[in-house]
């Protein structure tokens, strides 16, 4: 899990290609079904809603209490006919067919104090169309994603919907993004967001930032939240997916079906570093060259070019959480096969009066092939996550208009002109 490829994820193709053909397979109750699982709520006049939030999901956190006014989580989670028998179907089925919204983007490449190189993705035309003080949100993709997955681009278009800027962060060698020196990202290398993060906010001062991460893009995430402690400029996060305890992941990233993932993850890696092979040879003593040239699983690749138990280990976002000083929402899924349950740092998120933890029955990696757009649209996850930033955006407009009334309250009394009235006698 320690660098980043080129190419999309191994397992997307051409979403073009593959749909028709599996709309057609699907029967026509499962493609009816979604509606089914959200109940008209006009039906059965009387009748109360059900508890906020549905009890199919498992909510933590001390502010969880807010998840109650959500609309997206009145229903209860129920994953996609077909789907929902296995984590491995949901997440490559996902991966496969997931429609891919057309957006025309705006590259920025970044230069790093290092020399090396990101890529920043900005909707085209939307410098002139929003408003200075918009909303900004920062998309980080999981490990080898970048701005053309399926899953960033429904998040990009729905945060675009409602009036935001979105800008996706494509790290080192991710999405084209140029390889200009022998480093590339890694779970614990935190620096180029950082360096992101401040020209977002040097750029639009007078926007409140947030960011979305998922996956290895998540794990960085919480880490930089963690490191940032209560100097953190961002006003929000929201972390999908996360593996959060590496080397937990790493145990089950070998085990039965999961080395499916493991070598088309390595394949993908080994393209990247034989890619720019040349940045690499004067690096011969210090890592080993040929073995991650020739890697078949990500951990042989991790072990050539890092001290690999020391990196997982110290990479774990696991342990930033508990120093996490804005809102967080983390949103896993119970049978992730990529980010095991087993890993979430469960009473550290209970214990951190800023996080809040959601984990939904089904979901797979990347998949939650579930909701009003399932089985093609957006992931069950994207309402929830819009709704949450919505939230903490209202929250922020509300403390400022406060702030700011009682800011002219003071100055106006500072500045009524003093009377003295002379009585005579």
């Amino acid at each position: 899990m320690a660098a980043a490829a080129p190419t999309p994820s191994p397992f997307v193709v051409s979403t073009r290609r593959f749909a028709p053909r599996l709309r057609s397979l699907l029967p026509a109750a499962a493609m009816s079904s979604t509606a089914a699982s959200n109940p008209n709520p006009s039906s059965g006049a009387g009748e109360e809603a059900p508890p906020l939030p549905h009890s199919t999901l498992e909510i933590a956190g001390a502010r969880r209490g807010l998840l109650s006014g959500f609309a997206s989580l009145r229903a209860p989670y129920r994953a996609f006919p077909v789907l929902a028998s296995n984590r491995h179907v949901e997440t490559i089925f996902a991966a496969l067919t997931r429609s891919l919204p057309a957006v025309k983007l705006r590259r920025e490449c970044l230069r790093a104090p290092d020399d090396g190189a990101v890529a920043l993705d900005w909707v085209t035309g939307d410098d002139r169309a929003l408003p200075r003080d918009a909303p900004v949100l920062i998309l980080l993709p999981g490990l080898t994603g970048g701005s053309d997955d399926t899953y960033v681009r429904h998040m990009l278009m729905r945060a675009r919907s409602k009036g935001w800027r979105v800008v996706v962060f494509n790290s080192r060698g991710c999405a084209d993004s140029p390889v200009t020196t022998p480093k590339f990202y890694s779970a614990s290398f935190t620096g180029d967001l950082r360096q992101v993060v401040d020209l977002v906010i040097g750029r639009y001062p007078q926007s409140n930032v947030y960011a979305v991460g998922w996956s290895l893009g998540a794990n960085i995430l919480v880490r930089y939240l963690g490191e940032e402690t209560d100097k953190c400029p961002l006003s929000g996060a929201v972390s999908l997916c996360n593996p959060f305890n590496l080397v937990i992941a790493d145990e089950d990233f070998h085990k039965g079906f999961n080395n499916v993932y493991d070598r088309a993850l390595a394949n993908a890696l080994r393209t990247i570093f034989k890619k720019h092979a040349l940045l690499f040879e004067d690096m011969e003593g210090e890592y080993d060259i040929p073995k991650a040239a020739n890697a078949r699983t990500v951990r042989d690749f991790d072990e050539g070019i890092t001290r690999v138990d020391d990196y997982y280990s110290n990479s774990s976002s696991s342990d930033s959480v508990k120093n996490v000083c804005i809102p967080l929402l983390c949103i896993q899924a119970d049978n992730d096969p990529i980010a095991p349950s087993r890993g979430i740092p469960r009473e550290d998120i209970k214990a951190n009066s800023n996080c809040l933890l959601i984990v939904t029955p089904k979901g797979g990696h990347l998949g939650w092939v579930a909701g009003d757009e399932a089985p093609f649209g957006c992931p069950w996850t994207d309402p929830i996550v819009m709704e949450y930033l919505e939230y903490l955006q209202d929250e922020k407009n509300s403390s400022t208009k406060n702030n700011l009334s009682y800011e002219q309250q003071g100055v106006s009394e500072a500045s009524a002109p003093h009377l003295t009235v002379h009585v005579q006698r």
